[in-house]
């Protein structure tokens, strides 16, 4: 799915080229903080080890790296590469051996309960970054289910697995699982994230099956599509994206004192004369507007009796406005630049754009430095 989307991205680089952004500088006398940042992709995504991210980068789009534009302006940023149809839990493990340079360790417990191989690739040699301590911490941002994978890390770094500790020998188990490494964590960012899931696997027919039209089935379906290894269905993205999964997950991505947590929720909808959310569809991209619709005038029950309301039908094509601010339970408030608190939700105002508009979308191609460029000097500017 991956070499498919980026040979599709590589000929519309020739038919859509890139454009001339103007360049924006970073205000390095308000910055108190200068810690890695390291981003995430979400579903079907890739990052910087995939040999097409230079051809077609993931942040930035046709509007060119972000990654390359930040680190011209001395900003270590770094775009993470884990996989685009995984578990929270096995993306978060990816991620670790990326970031400390080791051989993925998907933990005993977790790869002989959900069947598969308990290790995968293996980093040493060539770490993300260059070091990473509570000394030299970090600043995660995650994208769409990139926002789940990095709650998920930053979960397992401070309270580890007891699971995996129960059954693995402690010169064998992964410093991951471990826990007591939280303050590894300067800030998280989720954008456009299906935090508390997404009424996009709730849309159905009248045969009570998934929608056969728009990205309900054509994006979902495929980019979801856990590996064939044997795996049990619950360690894949699609399980962890539903309303009722999610729900349950995010219960247990609880707030860290020392971490400062932030989130730009995405909508581009509006209301009609019906109530119903409608999709701008001159700004929108066209493979999201049909899903945008349905999950528009979407109310009723999941199969585990929660009640959707309206109030989810704000939208950006693929997540719901209201699921991509904060864990429900998690302690939130509207972002004030006078006072930024940690071990609280900071939620940024909505941004006015479609899914893929925080990574620079597709066809119609959005500027995204500006807001990367502001929003990494609030972080680094915080007192």
């Amino acid at each position: 799915m991956q070499k498919i989307i980026a040979f599709l991205m590589t000929i519309m680089m020739f038919l859509f080229p890139r454009l001339n952004i103007p360049e924006n500088d970073f205000d390095k006398e308000a910055m108190t903080t200068d810690y890695t940042y390291v981003f995430v992709h979400g579903l079907s995504g890739w990052g910087e080890y995939a040999a097409y991210y230079k051809a077609f980068p993931y942040w930035g789009m046709l509007g060119g790296d972000l990654m390359t534009y930040l680190r011209a302006r001395g900003i270590d940023a770094h775009g993470a590469s884990v996989s685009p149809t995984a578990s929270a839990w096995d993306r978060a493990c990816e991620l670790y051996a990326q970031l400390t340079g080791t051989k993925t360790d998907y933990g005993k417990e977790h790869s002989e309960r959900c069947g598969h191989d308990r290790y995968g690739t293996d980093y040493t040699g060539r770490a993300l970054i260059d070091s990473w301590s509570a000394e030299d911490k970090i600043n995660i941002l995650g994208h769409s289910f990139g926002g789940a994978t990095v709650l998920m890390l930053v979960r397992l770094m401070d309270e580890g697995s007891e699971a995996e500790r129960a059954v693995t020998d402690e010169n064998d188990i992964s410093p991951l699982f471990t826990g007591d490494k939280g303050d590894w964590i300067y800030s998280v960012t989720t954008l456009s994230a299906p935090i508390n899931g997404t009424t996009a696997y709730e849309v159905k027919d009248e045969e009570n099956k998934l929608s056969d039209v728009g990205v309900t089935t054509t994006f979902f379906n495929t980019a979801t599509t856990p590996p064939m290894d044997g795996r049990v269905e619950e360690d894949c993205a699609a399980y962890d994206m539903t309303i009722d999964n999610a729900l349950k997950l995010a219960d247990t991505f609880k707030a860290l004192p020392g971490v400062y947590y932030f989130s730009i929720p995405t909508c581009l909808t509006d209301e009609d004369e019906n109530g119903n959310q409608v999709p701008d569809t001159a700004r929108m991209e066209s493979m999201f507007t049909v899903s945008s619709r349905e999950m528009g005038c979407f109310t009723g029950y999941t199969a585990g009796g929660y009640y959707v309301d309206e109030s989810w039908q704000p939208n950006d094509g693929l997540v719901n406005t209201i699921s991509a601010r904060a864990p429900f339970n998690a302690p939130q408030k509207d972002f004030d630049e006078n006072d930024i608190q940690p071990g609280i939700w900071n939620v940024m105002p909505t941004y006015r754009g479609d899914h893929m508009s925080l990574q620079g979308d597709m066809l119609k191609t959005n500027n995204v430095r500006q807001l990367y460029a502001d929003l990494i000097t609030m972080i680094n500017g915080i007192k």
